[in-house]
């Protein structure tokens, strides 16, 4: 059987294609203000614009980083344990991180649905607020599903030895 996390690849795959695009927005709205800013036409809204994006693709990133384990560890002191231990530490962090990202998901989500509810938007565009925050919340709640899956795939390994 294949480990959990691979199962969630599909998802992990897709947000972060999702982080690039905003990534690859940000970088053609930043240059085309540069550009209409030369020309003394600079683009209404750009800054707020490139901050919702911005906050997107951190967001959106978070589960393929943690899936290809690309955050920084600081873990010299880990490496110095048994292997058996290592696996306990990585599934206590593990389910720590699972926890608190779950409940900044739902957080999120519920603040996206006041800010909905009340009519928030940006000052300059006008635009709705909601829907950048509803994909904090998407993010944030897919990477505790990839270290619960972490979680659970420590859990096999463990058994199986």
């Amino acid at each position: 059987m294949r480990p959990l996390i691979q199962r969630l690849g599909w998802l992990t795959r897709s947000l972060n294609t999702l982080a690039a695009a905003a990534v690859m927005g940000m970088m053609l709205l930043t240059c085309a203000d540069i550009l209409m800013r030369l020309m003394r036409r600079p683009i209404t809204g750009t800054y707020e614009t490139v901050g919702f994006m911005g906050a997107l693709c951190v967001s959106l990133a978070l589960a393929q980083t943690s899936v290809d384990k690309g955050h920084i560890a600081v873990d010299f002191l880990v490496q110095r344990l048994s292997q058996g231990t290592q696996r306990i530490v990585e599934i206590v962090n593990s389910l720590i991180c699972a926890g608190f990202f779950a409940l900044v998901a739902r957080q999120c989500a519920r603040y996206a649905a006041e800010l909905k509810a009340s009519g928030e938007v940006s000052m300059t565009l006008q635009t709705p607020i909601y829907p950048v925050v509803y994909g904090l919340s998407a993010g944030c709640a897919v990477l505790s599903l990839v270290l619960a899956a972490r979680v659970m795939d420590t859990l096999g390994e463990m058994r199986n030895q």
